[in-house]
Formats: structure tokens, C-alpha cells, sequence
């Protein structure tokens, strides 16, 4: 596996009707694949997250629009950015994805996550629990999961799962990738060393050096070499031809969330915009080089929340950014 650029799909809460949501996402997910993207994301959420002012959060269920996907493309790999771990039983969860790798001809990825978001889990029944809950949960579901991914029958007794030799067929690898995604510098980035294949990391650029000296340390608590588990870093960007209107998209889409950036001051801009990179080609393909690259992050994924179901954008995007991630 190698994901050097992806791309996840942004807010899906489109003017136009749910009957036109999945040839939009089809479209963009096309455009990504064409544009050079190596995998496409989608969130694994039940509703949009919430904007002042938004009444409509659609939001569609994760493995069904990624199985859509498996048929419609061809090449770009495909990823929930991240599955909740909380919201599945784990070798359920390996059978999706195994499913979706079938579907795909060996193109899925399993992106998985402890969960965070408490308001999902009240409003829909789930058990949230502590923070310490879902890391444990986290580490029994990869130690089901890894094995059935690769064509083994675990059994398994422990605190929150139970399985008695469980089958994963369909399959057609052994080797169907895991890629787990966080910031916790001790949880997360621990169970990303035993487990993952690749590591996105959340966290805002000025935390990267901390981050990746943490990553460093995790692995070499277990004696794992760091070359072997890939990074990247989730990036929102604002990217446009006209510069004056990347800029404007990303001064909208933070009074969206409550900031407005001619009232702001320097720290309450540095800290608005810490993950952002807004501009033309040229100012936003600087940024990411000098920002994140840099640090030795391996890859970079991009929403492009304000303005990528517009056809075009995605491309934009990717012929901007691709030579960075070759060079």
C-alpha cells in the first residue's frame, strides 16, 4: 500500500436532491482517480457535523458508498477516513472490508479509529464510554481483525469482544492494509506500530515535529523499524485559480464556524487556521511543501470541503500537489 495523496470527500450536504447524492460523489471520486489521488476517504459518521445555520447533515452510511465506489472506479483505492471502531463488531468489520476488497479487485483499505464524536453514539444507541474504554476496544478489534484479514480463524476472549474461529471468506490478499488514524501520542500512535501499515495523523501542523518524534518512540519500543509504517497528514484546502476567491471560500467557511477572520487576532488566526492551506496552485502546493512535507510526513490527504464537488476543483488539486508527493 501506498498512499502518498488522497483525497476524502467533503461535507455531503448538497442543494441538490438525495437522488442526485451518489452520481456527485461518483463524479468526484472519478475526477480523484483521473487526477493521479491514490486513495479516496470517506467519513464514518451518521449525520454532518454540525454548522450554525445548517439544517440539512446528510451524511451517507460509510461501506455502502464505498462498495458504490468499488464498481465506479478502477484504480484509487478506497478508505473509511476513519471507521469508528465503536459503531461495529470487529469481525464484522472484517468482513466488509474484505467484501469491499473483493468488490474493488483489491483496492480497499481498512481505516480505523477509536471513536470520538459522543453525540452519534447517545443518538444512535451506541455505548461511548470512557476514553480508556475505546483504546481497549480499539486493541481487542485489531487483534480479531489483523489475523482475519489475513486469512487466519482467531479466537478470541477478552473484556469487550468475543469470537470462536472466525471465517473471513471472500478474500483475495493476505496482505489487505490497515491504516489507523489519530493523534494520541501514546494510545493511538502505540496501537498504530503493533498493527497499522500506515498512520494518519490528526493534529494541527505546529504539533507535527512533537508527533513524529512520539511515533518514533512507539516503534522503537516494540522494535519495529519507523521506515515501515507510512504517515500522512489530513489537510483542508482552499485552492483555486483566482486567489481572491480560495481566500474568500476559506473566510465563509470559517465564519461557518463561528470565526471571522477580519475580527481575529494574529493567534486567533493562527489557531483558526492551523490545518488550512489556501490560495492558488503555486501558493498552496508552497505551503504544503514547506508546512508538512518537510517535516518528513510521507503523504498528504486534502478535503476540499468549500468548493471540491465542483467539477474541475479535484483535478485542480491533484495536478498541484502530485509532484510534491513524487519528488
Amino acid at each position: 500500500m501506498t498512499i502518498r495523496l488522497g483525497y476524502q470527500l467533503p461535507k455531503f450536504a448538497y442543494s441538490a436532491p438525495a437522488a442526485d447524492l451518489f452520481p456527485t460523489i461518483i463524479a468526484q471520486v472519478r475526477e480523484a482517480e483521473s487526477a493521479g489521488f491514490d486513495c479516496a476517504f470517506v467519513a464514518d459518521h451518521f449525520f454532518q457535523m454540525a454548522t450554525p445555520g445548517d439544517s440539512n447533515r446528510s451524511m451517507p452510511e460509510v461501506y455502502t458508498t464505498l462498495g458504490s465506489l468499488a464498481t465506479a472506479t478502477e484504480k484509487i483505492q478506497l478508505s473509511a477516513l476513519v471507521t469508528s471502531n465503536t459503531f461495529r463488531n470487529p469481525a464484522l468489520l472484517a468482513k466488509a472490508v474484505s467484501t469491499l476488497d473483493v468488490a474493488s479487485g483489491g483496492r480497499a483499505v481498512l481505516g480505523i479509529g477509536a471513536g470520538w464524536y459522543e453525540l452519534e453514539h447517545k443518538q444512535y444507541g451506541y455505548e461511548f464510554g470512557t476514553f480508556t474504554d475505546r483504546f481497549e476496544r480499539l486493541d481487542e478489534s485489531l487483534q480479531i481483525i489483523a489475523p482475519m484479514l489475513r486469512g487466519e480463524r482467531p479466537t478470541f476472549d477478552g473484556k469487550w469482544n468475543r469470537v470462536e474461529s472466525a471465517i473471513n471468506e471472500p478474500r483475495i490478499r493476505n496482505d489487505l492494509p490497515i491504516l489507523v488514524g489519530g493523534g494520541g501520542e501514546r494510545k493511538t500512535f502505540a496501537i498504530a506500530a503493533r498493527f497499522a501499515d500506515h498512520l494518519s495523523i490528526a493534529c494541527g501542523i505546529s504539533e507535527l515535529p512533537r508527533k513524529l518524534d512520539a511515533l518514533d518512540a512507539r516503534c522503537a519500543e516494540i522494535g519495529r523499524d519507523r521506515s515501515t509504517l507510512e504517515t500522512s497528514f489530513l489537510a483542508f484546502v482552499f485552492i483555486d485559480e483566482n486567489g481572491d476567491h480560495a481566500r474568500q471560500l476559506q473566510h465563509d467557511f470559517l465564519l461557518s464556524q463561528g470565526v471571522d477572520l477580519t475580527q481575529a487576532s494574529d493567534a486567533e488566526r493562527a489557531a483558526a487556521t492551523d490545518r488550512m492551506f489556501c490560495g492558488v496552485p503555486d501558493e498552496v502546493a508552497e505551503q504544503i511543501s514547506t508546512r508538512v512535507l518537510a517535516q518528513g510526513i510521507d503523504g498528504i490527504i486534502i478535503n476540499l470541503g468549500a468548493n471540491g464537488p465542483r467539477p474541475g476543483i479535484v483535478e485542480l488539486a491533484g495536478r498541484t500537489l502530485r509532484p510534491l508527493v513524487d519528488a
